[in-house]
């Protein structure tokens, strides 16, 4: 279901966020902080079937979405990634979260505070570089010439346009730096098996992979 949590902003001190989610008010609830820029559409699907094993087992699970991406009326080019983690704070708090679930990019901005999981979890400078090599490759292929060294500078003193996103200078320096949250566990692909999706070049799911990682997480919950 589509549900609807506070989130102020400074341009807005009345702003919501959606999220989907399968909130019951059980005792236990998973807040997914879910993967940044494209990967976040590649694994939406698998994320969503996941939910729907948790809620079987007797779990919440919320997934919403970070300010500035999918239904968010928020301004992309503004968003940072402390930002992101105080909106998240703001969702788990709202939804009562009891543990954090987050994917790849996502352990990035993750809240503090709530014990959790982090699946292949990565460096924000990774995802930065893996950004500016598409934006490079597909200049390339254009007939332009487009060096990462100069892309990178570009956005530290001015934003950057990458992967169909406007990024602010802010959020390029947040990630050149960025860890994934040391209180999440690590959640391996070789833990539950099936392809890497944020690599592929379309959304994409997996049955058997959704059931691993649903059933991992719940295991250790209620052992």
């Amino acid at each position: 279901m589509i549900l609807e949590w506070p989130c102020p902003r400074a341009d807005d001190p009345n702003a919501h966020e959606y999220a989907f989610g399968f909130h019951h008010g059980w005792p236990k609830c998973v807040l997914l902080v879910p993967a940044l820029f494209e990967e976040a559409n590649r694994t939406r699907r698998m994320l969503v079937e996941a939910m729907r094993l948790f809620s079987a087992r007797g779990i919440d699970a919320v997934l919403p979405d970070l300010p500035g991406s999918d239904e968010s009326m928020a301004d992309f080019s503004k968003q940072t990634l402390d930002g992101w983690q105080w909106a998240m704070r703001a969702a788990a708090d709202h939804f009562c979260a009891t543990h954090i679930l987050a994917v790849r990019g996502g352990a990035l901005v993750a809240p503090p505070g709530l014990p959790g999981w982090a699946l292949e979890p990565v460096r924000g400078a990774g995802l930065l570089r893996q950004l500016l090599r598409a934006r490079a490759v597909n200049a390339r292929e254009a007939g332009r010439e487009e060096r990462i060294e100069d892309l990178l500078a570009e956005g530290r003193a001015n934003g950057l346009e990458l992967a169909g996103y406007r990024f602010g200078a802010t959020l390029i320096s947040d990630l050149e730096g960025a860890l994934p949250r040391s209180h999440l566990a690590p959640i391996a692909l070789s833990d539950i098996g099936g392809p890497a999706l944020w690599l592929r070049s379309e959304p994409g799911e997996d049955a058997a992979q959704s059931t691993a990682l649903a059933a991992h997480i719940a295991a250790e919950m209620f052992e």
